[in-house]
């Protein structure tokens, strides 16, 4: 098995073999991202890709998932996928799901025909950063992509049959525009009602745009207070079915689980009994995000 540099994966895929078939991000602008700053985009050659597979067999008596990394390997030829995904059904016949980072882009690049072949082929999971449904928020944060592209990309990804998990960031708007990101966000979130959401909450790293912002004044950091009214503010405006949501990441300050919107009473309830409660949590300004 051979890495290049340092390799990323969603929380969901802890226990997933990890095969780069990209190295890096084809996009990599975003202010907030520190991700794949030490890598030039490429697509891996398709021997190397086969040899990592073939290397993992031999190494490992059972392999249940598989995610194809780096961050956005969506956008590989529909071609070269499927061979990859024959190639997984061939040597991992007891593989249960393989997983996938994409970008809105690479969605809608490709035909809706192209994503259900692959879906025959074995892609299972798709993963999408929406990060937030503000169109103002996302040119802000290049994101490279608007709320009615996340919302097409999105649902032409859920007809496919693949199934999507969303990830959003609490605080991306900082304070000028937390309720348009908390609102908003929520909108894009309803339009395409996806299978699961995880909301993280924004940490923010020395080597990106964003932390520049910050020390120049330009962008606010939300206390963590502001951060829990913007969650409950967002979680008040979903309206999705068997949605299953994840606030319970190392970067969020109470753990959140339930499935949207029949747990969306409990949850809020959670967030207004972290909200009162007499602790240090919400008195100062969380050092460890500057």
């Amino acid at each position: 098995m051979r890495y290049e540099g340092s390799v990323y994966r969603p929380p969901s895929e802890a226990y997933s073999l990890i095969i780069q078939v990209t190295i890096g991000c084809s996009h990599n602008q975003c202010t907030f991202c520190s991700m794949y700053k030490d890598k030039n985009f490429r697509v891996r050659k398709m021997t190397e890709i086969i040899e990592d597979l073939e290397a993992a067999r031999k190494n490992y008596p059972e392999v249940k998932r598989i995610f194809l990394a780096d961050g956005n390997a969506l956008v590989l030829k529909t071609q070269d996928l499927k061979r990859i995904l024959e190639k997984i059904k061939e040597l991992f016949p007891e593989c249960e799901r393989v997983g996938i980072y994409s970008s809105p882009k690479d969605i809608l690049r490709k035909s809706l025909e192209e994503l259900k072949e692959l879906h025959q082929h074995g892609l299972a999971m798709a993963y999408l950063g929406v990060e937030s449904g503000s169109d103002e928020v996302l040119t802000a944060i290049k994101k490279g992509a608007t709320a009615k592209e996340m919302i097409e990309a999105g649902k032409k990804l859920i007809e496919s049959g693949i199934k999507l998990s969303i990830t959003l960031i609490s605080g991306i708007g900082g304070k000028a525009l937390w309720k348009d990101h908390a609102k908003a966000s929520a909108e894009v979130i309803n339009a395409i009602n996806p299978h699961y959401l995880g909301l993280l909450t924004l940490l923010v790293q020395s080597n990106t745009e964003i932390h520049k912002e910050i020390q120049e004044g330009s962008f606010q950091l939300l206390n963590p207070q502001e951060v829990m009214m913007e969650t409950k503010l967002l979680i008040e405006n979903l309206e999705v079915d068997n949605c299953v949501f994840r606030s319970n990441h190392a970067s969020n300050y109470i753990a959140l689980a339930g499935t949207l919107s029949k747990d969306r009473e409990r949850l809020l309830m959670e967030i207004e009994e972290a909200l009162n409660y007499d602790d240090d949590m919400f008195k100062y300004e969380d050092l460890r995000r500057l």
